[in-house]
């Protein structure tokens, strides 16, 4: 009770308030890597749930690696949020949906232009080299991307 007295009482407000941001951008970094992980998904052939849950270690790889590049992104886009709580929410809504575009179209084109037939490489029971290329890929682009972003 003397600690609560000693502090006046705009602490108790902006502690109520840095409370309620991290719970609101603890669910946005949430919807964000569920879209993310979805994107990755969608333009990847194949379901790419199953495969994981396979244990296919292609599959994985590719998988944890387009994660980890799209927290980056996430990260960066609710970092460099600013102003009200209401504008941080919306600029990182909407810079972590543009990263991820970015980043999911990026990786798809690369894929493209060196030839990885990304749909045979995760479907393999047996370790590929195009998948560890792919994994750098999505990294290395999730890092650029969100450097973009701030």
């Amino acid at each position: 009770m003397i600690l609560a007295q000693a502090l006046d009482a705009t602490y108790w407000g902006f502690l109520g308030r840095g409370i309620g941001a991290i719970l609101i951008y603890a669910v946005i970094g949430t919807l964000l890597m569920l879209i993310g992980f979805w994107a990755i998904d969608l333009t990847t052939p194949g379901k790419l749930p199953q495969m994981v849950r396979a244990g296919l270690p292609n599959a994985v790889t590719i998988t944890a690696a387009g994660m980890l590049s799209m927290a980056f992104i996430i990260v960066i886009a609710i970092y460099v949020s600013y102003g009200s709580l209401l504008q941080g929410i919306i600029s990182s809504l909407v810079f972590g949906l543009l990263g991820i575009l970015a980043q999911v179209g990026a990786v798809r084109l690369l894929e493209w232009v060196t030839g990885i037939d990304i749909g045979d490489v995760i479907q393999s029971e047996e370790p590929q080299p195009a998948a560890k290329v792919v994994a750098a890929a999505h990294v290395a682009l999730g890092l650029i991307v969100a450097v973009a972003v701030f």
